[in-house]
């Protein structure tokens, strides 16, 4: 095969094709691990920029499915399944409903997010902003789901420092029916969300956003941190009250943070544990049983894949996302909400091939080669 590399040009590729053997099994017993979960776009509706998401249910939830027989938890209506990039609030509503209902067929475990995207963009005051909040939190809590509380472009746009962040937090803690995960999304994923927590200096910020915490820790499950600073997520892992979690959401550095040190851990909530749940499920696994070796060896080829799935900028990453899924054949299409799928480049994609082969992430070598081929094709290549 003739595949683009980063240079523009073209240069033979040939396939490992030694895929993982499938790790389906049990929850995790040392970690809690989520993956964020992608969802399937309908390819037969009108998915164009500006219009309703409609998406094809079957395939979106058979791939919770998968994710949870490879005993992840799915977090869903996160980032990774395009909230604020074409999946608008009725779908993800929707979403939310059809989620929670799978997972109690299998006694999955899920957490949703709650966010603010049923507003227009600008500037709110804190009472809609609040209300925005609260009906999704109403939405996700009917539905039986467990609840992220997402950073807010809206919040973003209109609070005036950390008293805006706390007073609209604090609103939301005081009610919750049970304790949640809060979502830090660094600007790298969301350029919309600098300054969060009431300030650019992610010292300042870290301390406003502890406070937080501190007022509310029985309602504090954990917190969810994608900075990807591995030392900033340390520090604050390492100030965080007792039995409040930190969930790693960085994409670049997961195996140390997961695996810890002497002064401990992250649990996980990944995007890049959607196209590697076969990986990460063998690799805690290992880490189970206290196969430390085997732990770093199963996951170091999934790093440089994420680091490209995840590259600048940073909140195209659902392109690669999708593209992965396609070629390991958990969908029969490559096409997103909101046409997404040409946020990335064809030389982009197809290093993602390479890298997604030599991980042992493509599952059906063949099916995957016939489908870099046509897309190839289409290209006119």
């Amino acid at each position: 095969m003739v595949l683009p590399g980063a240079d523009g040009q073209l240069a033979p590729y040939r396939m490992l094709a030694q895929p993982l053997p499938d790790a389906a099994g049990p929850p995790a017993s040392s970690r809690v691990a989520y993956a964020a979960a992608h969802v399937v776009a309908d390819p037969l509706a009108d998915n164009t920029p500006g219009r309703p998401a409609r998406l094809d249910w079957d395939a979106t939830l058979e791939f919770r499915h998968h994710l949870w027989r490879h005993g992840l938890g799915v977090a869903d209506a996160m980032d990774t399944a395009q909230r604020g990039m074409g999946l608008d609030w009725a779908a993800t509503a929707e979403l939310v409903r059809r989620s929670a209902t799978e997972a109690a067929t299998v006694g999955g475990a899920l957490v949703c997010g709650a966010g603010t995207d049923q507003l227009p963009p600008g500037e709110h005051d804190l009472a809609a902003v609040l209300h925005a909040y609260e009906q999704q939190l109403e939405v996700l809590e009917d539905a039986g789901a467990g609840v992220v509380l997402m950073a807010s472009r809206a919040l973003a746009a209109s609070a005036a420092g950390p008293a805006d962040y706390a007073e609209v937090y604090g609103a939301l803690l005081e009610q919750v029916r049970r304790p949640v995960l809060l979502h830090w999304l660094g600007p790298m994923f969301d350029p919309a969300l600098t300054g969060y927590w009431g300030s650019p200096d992610l010292d300042l910020a870290t301390d406003a956003f502890l406070q937080i915490i501190a007022a509310h820790p029985d309602k504090v499950d954990g917190v969810k941190v994608s900075l990807l600073d591995a030392d900033r997520e340390v520090a604050l892992r390492r100030r965080l009250p007792e039995g409040v979690r930190c969930y790693t959401g960085d994409d670049f550095h997961y195996p140390e943070l997961i695996l810890g040190d002497g002064h401990g851990y992250s649990d996980a909530l990944l995007g890049v544990f959607d196209p590697i749940a076969a990986a990460a499920s063998a690799a805690l696994a290992a880490l189970d049983a206290g196969d430390e070796d085997g732990y770093r060896r199963i996951f170091a080829p999934t790093v440089p894949l994420a680091r490209l799935v995840f590259a600048e900028p940073t909140f195209h990453y659902k392109t690669g996302i999708v593209f992965l899924a396609w070629l390991a054949g958990h969908q029969t299409h490559f096409s997103m909400v909101s046409g997404m799928q040409s946020a990335r480049s064809l030389p982009h994609l197809g290093q993602l091939f390479v890298l997604a082969d030599r991980a042992g992430l493509l599952p059906d070598p063949d099916l995957a080669a016939a489908r870099m081929r046509a897309l190839l094709a289409v290209a006119g290549l």
